[in-house]
């Protein structure tokens, strides 16, 4: 099998097979995807996935939480012994007279990944792919696939069991791919954090931001606005960033966001508040139509008002891919300037998706 596995959240399934469908047929690519409401991963199907995989990069994907490149899928496997056939998947037909089933051709990985979907069905088998990693890692090793010692210089091979008898081999190239199992960062709630919606906010910084962006854009000092604040959970975030912030909406904060000094409330509607002096980061997880967010966050970024900003789009329960497309596109439009612009559907979003908007790139 030639393609790509996808991992989603449960449930977006459909959403993330026709993003891969329309981007792929936009790059030229005729596959087709395959998969089954609720069950957390969409195989995209097609003859050549190395040049499907450069086509579609993992970091424009919206829907995909982690993105690999199909080996082999296997059906049918024998519970006493699940090696032998995931060994004859990954080695290359051994030549004629070979004294040893190693061969150059052979794919070697830095590291391995026995995982499951994130779904309530396959939630079972989180047993199955501890001990299953256990005793497929020395028998890697013992063949030349998998290095001594983790290496960063190597693609991952990622297991992935669908069920006790059906898994699928994939691999994970380093500069295109999640480095979290399943494409989920674990990130623990605060006992300060204001309410849970700041893991949302932690988990867009991580994710839609590297290492040097995050050292750049958040400077203690920088001046931020979040709209539609209450009860303060992104405030909090950029709060304990260094940032100054002023929180704008109507219903109160958690008192012990003033204890800083570093945030001032103003009861005003985050629809028509506009900031005195342009500001370095605009935030915004206000419940409203999908489209009339898009278009004042474009307003926001229209009259310079900031340079970045972070924003979530709550989603309709259908179309929801075509509903994000056009959402994106009338905010880019909307804009009237260039921007760099990145979004995904977090593991701690749920009916949304998050987007890193920046003027001047970053």
């Amino acid at each position: 099998m030639s393609g790509l596995l996808c991992y989603c959240r449960a449930g977006f399934e459909p959403e993330l097979a026709a993003e891969l469908t329309d981007r792929a047929a936009h790059a030229g690519h005729a596959g087709y995807a395959r998969t089954v409401r609720g069950s957390g991963y969409v195989v995209f199907a097609d003859d050549d996935a190395q040049a499907l995989s450069r086509a579609l990069p993992w970091h424009d994907l919206i829907f995909a939480r982690q993105k690999l490149q199909l080996i082999a899928e296997l059906r049918d496997l024998d519970p006493s012994d699940r090696i032998a056939p995931m060994l004859a998947a990954l080695l290359p037909e051994p030549a004629a007279g070979a004294a040893t089933p190693t061969s150059p051709a052979a794919t070697r990985f830095g590291d391995l990944v026995v995982e499951h979907p994130d779904s309530d069905e396959a939630k079972p088998l989180s047993g199955l792919a501890r001990s299953f990693g256990n005793a497929l890692r020395p028998a890697l090793r013992k063949t030349g696939l998998l290095s001594a010692s983790a290496r960063n210089d190597l693609p991952r091979l990622h297991v992935c069991f669908v069920a006790g008898d059906h898994a699928f081999l994939a691999r994970g190239e380093l500069r295109d791919s999640s480095p979290w199992p399943l494409g989920i960062p674990r990130l623990r709630t605060h006992a300060d954090a204001p309410s849970r919606s700041a893991l949302k906010l932690e988990e867009a910084l991580l994710c839609l931001l590297d290492n040097d962006d995050r050292q750049r854009l958040l400077k203690p000092g920088m001046r931020a606005a979040d709209l539609g604040a209450a009860p303060g959970g992104w405030t909090w975030v950029l709060m304990r960033n260094g940032l100054h912030v002023t929180a704008i909406d109507n219903g109160p904060l958690r008192p012990h966001l003033f204890d800083s000094g570093r945030v001032e409330h103003l009861r005003a509607d985050g629809f028509a508040w506009q900031p005195p002096q342009p500001l370095d980061w605009m935030v915004c997880d206000m419940v409203e139509q999908p489209r009339r967010v898009a278009g004042r966050m474009a307003e926001w970024f229209r009259e310079g008002w900031c340079r970045h900003a972070i924003f979530n789009l709550k989603l309709p329960m259908k179309k929801r891919w075509q509903e994000t497309t056009l959402c994106l596109q009338e905010f880019a439009t909307q804009a009237q300037r260039p921007l760099l612009v990145r979004a995904r559907q977090l593991y701690h979003d749920r009916e949304e998706i998050t987007v890193f908007a920046s003027r001047g790139g970053v």
